[in-house]
């Protein structure tokens, strides 16, 4: 199981700084993450960008049980 870090509207969307989440590749690993936690995090999670061990991921790459999945909203400011 990889552990999953939140970020600004993702860790307000969760209540959470990360979750253990359970899935073979990226893909698996946001679906258990949206069934988990919700509607809130499930309408945020298109907008993110999701790094895998420091490197941006795709849908297709493989996650381990000591991956660290990080899920980043988009950043705002001036």
């Amino acid at each position: 199981m990889a552990t999953v870090l939140f970020f600004g509207p993702a860790r307000d969307a969760t209540g959470a700084r990360s979750a253990v989440v359970e899935g073979a590749s990226i893909r698996d690993v946001v679906a258990a993450t949206a069934a988990r936690y919700g509607e809130q995090l499930a309408n945020l999670l298109p907008t993110c960008r999701v790094w895998l061990n420091g490197d941006p991921a795709t849908p297709e790459s493989p996650v381990g049980a000591d991956d660290e999945v990080a899920v980043l909203p988009p950043v705002s400011g001036g």
